[in-house]
């Protein structure tokens, strides 16, 4: 009898995708212990008590992303609307039982749990568009995306976008935005399309400042942006102080455990919203740099899945899944940096918070439910695809 050395291999894993995913779940973990341990009014004197939380989202997100990986990619197509449709009934009812938290009705409390519904409209707006571009070119109308499909794809995202607005979650609303953008482009839409739509966002977002529609705090967050040393102490104050944690780091940072800044507790919401600052901070520019560089990596893959599939489903959700990593993490960071308005978005897979992370998993467990898909592809073209949509 003999005995093969060689590890185990799934057939067909991304597995550069889902190493690049555990490493920021890993270094994001180590940093939000680092944030929290030294918090009383967080911990409650329990310097592990993020720790332990963090860990217990990461492992709830992993089992989310083999779940939805392993699922019949038919399956997949066929939950697509019941995502949609619990994804807006959940943004329903944080408008009428919410609680507000930083300004915005955002959160759905359970006793100890708190679910955030917006994090999974990301999803849910990505692959209902998804759907209608599948539709629309698998079936009897096919052909180059027009105006009737552009105003569909809008129309599936317009709802869950009111909804957010309502709260409201600016911050959510910019992601959103962006990946509804990238999504429309990937699908072939026309340019003129793509920029009526740009200039109609920008027309929208100044009618929402003159006419009153966006909180005081918000105002203040965006001319804090243009001038962070207009109001050092008031809305400038998340800025300032983030720049100058990330300015401490220098090249390798002061140690895990020892930023002064974060050690202090200056910077606000550093587990959350601000946690690259711990990065740059206690592990300089070098860890700060293998942050970015692995959420680039995440992208890279993102974009290389969506590449490879003839299915127009999985290509436009990879597509829409990239658009939405891709800017929310440029958002982060931006705004850790000073070069984006806060807007209290978290970074992917590192920041503290099971929704984020629960939303996050489920969309690389999609991601690599459709690379699966494109490998498999011969076969499945021998099995006809559930219609999920009736055209009258």
């Amino acid at each position: 009898m003999t005995t093969s050395s060689r590890p185990v291999r799934i057939p067909g894993i991304d597995w550069v995708l889902l190493g690049a995913v555990l490493a920021l779940t890993v270094l994001g973990t180590l940093l939000v212990w680092s944030a929290t341990s030294n918090r009383d009014d967080l911990t409650a004197g329990d310097s592990g008590a993020y720790l332990a939380k963090q860990v217990v989202n990461v492992a709830i997100g992993f089992v989310l992303m083999v779940v939805v990986m392993t699922t019949d990619h038919r399956w997949v197509r066929i939950l697509a609307p019941l995502v949609y449709v619990a994804s807006v009934a959940g943004l329903v009812l944080v408008l009428t039982m919410g609680t507000t938290v930083n300004g915005s009705r955002s959160w759905l409390m359970f006793g100890g749990l708190s679910i955030q519904p917006s994090e999974f409209a990301k999803l849910a707006v990505v692959v209902g568009m998804a759907l209608v571009v599948a539709e629309r070119s698998e079936g009897r109308w096919r052909g180059r995306v027009g105006a009737v499909d552009v105003l569909t794809m809008l129309a599936v995202a317009a709802v869950p976008a009111a909804l957010i607005m309502l709260q409201p979650d600016l911050g959510t609303m910019l992601v959103l935005s962006a990946t509804v953008f990238g999504v429309l482009a990937a699908s072939g839409a026309r340019r003129r399309w793509l920029a009526m739509l740009a200039a109609g966002g920008v027309a929208a977002g100044a009618a929402a400042v003159l006419g009153g529609f966006l909180k005081d705090y918000q105002i203040d967050r965006f001319m804090a942006f243009t001038n962070p040393g207009l109001d050092p102490r008031g809305a400038g104050y998340n800025v300032e102080q983030s720049r100058i944690a990330i300015g401490n780091g220098g090249l390798l940072g002061q140690g895990l455990f020892d930023g002064s800044q974060t050690r202090s507790g200056f910077v606000p919401e550093q587990h959350t919203d601000f946690v690259f600052t711990v990065a740059g901070e206690e592990l300089g520019l070098v860890g700060a740099g293998l942050v970015i560089a692995l959420l680039g990596i995440v992208l890279w893959r993102a974009l290389a899945i969506a590449s490879r599939t003839d299915d127009v489903f999985g290509r436009m959700a990879a597509a829409g899944i990239a658009c939405w990593f891709g800017f929310q993490a440029f958002q982060n960071i931006g705004m850790c940096l000073g070069i984006m308005p806060v807007t209290g978005v978290p970074l992917p897979f590192v920041s503290y918070g099971g929704s984020s992370m629960f939303a996050g998993m489920l969309a690389v467990g999609l991601l690599q439910n459709i690379r699966l898909r494109a490998l498999s592809a011969p076969a499945a073209r021998l099995a006809p695809t559930p219609r999920v949509l009736v055209r009258s």
